[in-house]
């Protein structure tokens, strides 16, 4: 068994942290990945209070051997769910907004360990400072919105140095040599997601799986595209999402579920199309970090943490 600070902090046995990726990181998807001793994020974005609350209770029904918590998006923040998780989740963890103390102060009252996910060294530092345990360092290489402009190897170094909680390290993480590699510089943990959105537990439309199976490193690309419902915020996709979508005219391209209701899907729009989503699926929004090399097939999620895991530790091993 891998020991780290942040396994120690969190109480999780596998040091793997599921991403929360709204619409993807299902609640089937979270308890399977969960279920091995590892850390998984339900990611709160479209979910009400009551939603939220009856979600993790439910989670929290199944006595997982991992850890489960809760994601918020800062641009889309509800702060009456904040309370829900804080109350529910054992983590509560945000992401794309500057680092709030007073944020951090209310889900850590009611018993939350709260992290923050952090693109650069000074904002890890305005984390600790506001009071997070840990801190998700993320490059550039990460699918989904993209917070920093290094890549992992460069930026959490200096991480590690400057802050003193523990520290994941997230972005282009996808095989156990990924793991055993952020682990050897002293991360607490890795962070996942790309390579779950192939799960069989996830929450993504199977045009979109298919596509992310057929992918390599070089088909990934940093844009600011799919920006509608949420601007200013670069984010890793799939180059082939990019120009079915600059090719398309139709709007909108289709319709998907949302905050429990049916919704439009805008042509370049943040929505990740998922089993629920219909329309001109690969001309959504197709996240993908530069880990889709490592998704190869469908594979169980329970199967996809022991593969990382077992080798990883062998990795390291092998490097005493």
């Amino acid at each position: 068994m891998i020991r780290t600070a942040f396994t120690d902090l969190v109480g999780c046995t596998i040091p793997i942290q599921l991403a929360g990726m709204p619409g993807i990181a299902t609640p089937e998807l979270v308890a399977a990945v969960a279920g091995t001793g590892a850390v998984a994020m339900l990611p709160a974005t479209g979910m009400t209070p009551a939603s939220l609350e009856q979600s993790l209770a439910e989670l929290g029904r199944k006595r997982l051997r991992g850890v489960i918590g809760t994601n918020f998006l800062m641009p889309f923040l509800d702060r009456d769910c904040v309370a829900v998780a804080a109350g529910n989740a054992k983590i509560v963890e945000f992401f794309f907004g500057d680092p709030d103390a007073d944020l951090v102060r209310q889900a850590a009252e009611h018993g939350a360990i709260v992290g923050w996910q952090v693109g650069s060294v000074a904002e890890a530092q305005a984390a600790e400072r506001a009071g997070c345990a840990f801190v998700i360092a993320q490059g550039t290489e990460a699918g989904g919105h993209v917070r920093g402009r290094d890549s992992i190897l460069a930026v959490l170094p200096d991480v590690l140095e400057a802050v003193r909680i523990p520290v994941v390290a997230a972005g282009g993480i996808g095989s156990a040599r990924d793991l055993a590699a952020v682990l050897a510089f002293g991360a607490g943990a890795a962070r996942l997601g790309t390579r779950f959105v192939a799960a069989a537990e996830s929450g993504a439309h199977p045009t979109y799986v298919r596509a992310l199976i057929a992918a390599r490193a070089e088909d990934t690309c940093l844009t600011g595209a799919f920006s509608v419902l949420w601007p200013d915020a670069p984010h890793r996709v799939l180059r082939s999402a990019l120009l079915a979508a600059e090719r398309c005219r139709q709007d909108p391209l289709g319709e998907t579920r949302h905050g429990g209701q049916t919704v439009p899907v805008p042509r370049l729009s943040v929505y990740a199309p998922t089993k629920e989503t219909t329309g001109n699926i690969e001309a959504m929004a197709l996240y993908a970090g530069e880990s889709v090399v490592d998704v190869r097939g469908i594979e169980p999620a329970a199967s996809i943490v022991r593969s990382l895991i077992d080798e990883a530790e062998s990795l390291l091993a092998a490097t005493r």
